[in-house]
């Protein structure tokens, strides 16, 4: 059997702090606002944020991965989505990290536990702005390169970190 794949990937937001971008994760139920392959996200247990709390993630057919043809994830008769069922694992205010667990899905991840945590940094001396950092573990993926896994993390990551970016200055 192969082993498991582990990636990581970041970005940087040099005018955003960790406190302002860590409540936009946080709100675990409602991640399909800046992730951008998802049309829907929502809780199907317990509370928002808290460990234990299950989201479903629906994305749409030029989604992040393509659903598998054997699981039936039409909706009205249209359009293959991607489903995930995910729990939230671990939590840390402090250090304002959290993990979570996929636990059903379409879409070939079996095993899979991923980990997102802000931290200070963005400008040469690392004070001002944050660092986003989003690293993973899983089973191989059959169909997928590790490198192509890999890159649809870093771009998926930058278009993400750009949403939530440009939604606190709209909010503001």
């Amino acid at each position: 059997m192969e082993e498991k794949w582990e990636g990581k990937v970041s970005t940087t937001l040099p005018s955003t702090k960790p406190h302002q971008i860590w409540p936009l994760f946080k709100d675990f139920f409602n991640i399909h606002k800046y992730f951008p392959t998802l049309s829907n996200s929502y809780g199907v247990h317990g509370t928002n944020g808290e460990v234990g709390c299950i989201r479903v993630c629906v994305g749409s057919s030029r989604s992040f991965f393509q659903p598998k043809k054997d699981f039936d994830s039409k909706i009205n008769g249209e359009e293959l989505v991607t489903l995930s069922k995910e729990r939230l694992i671990a939590v840390d205010e402090v250090n304002k990290s959290l993990s979570y667990e996929i636990v059903e899905s379409n879409i070939g991840l079996t095993s899979y536990v991923a980990t997102v945590m802000i931290s200070q940094g963005g400008d040469d001396q690392g004070s001002e702005g944050c660092v986003i950092e989003w690293s993973f573990t899983v089973d191989p993926v059959q169909g997928l390169k590790y490198e192509d896994m890999v890159k649809k993390y870093e771009v998926s990551l930058l278009k993400m970190a750009k949403a939530m970016e440009d939604s606190l200055i709209t909010s503001s």
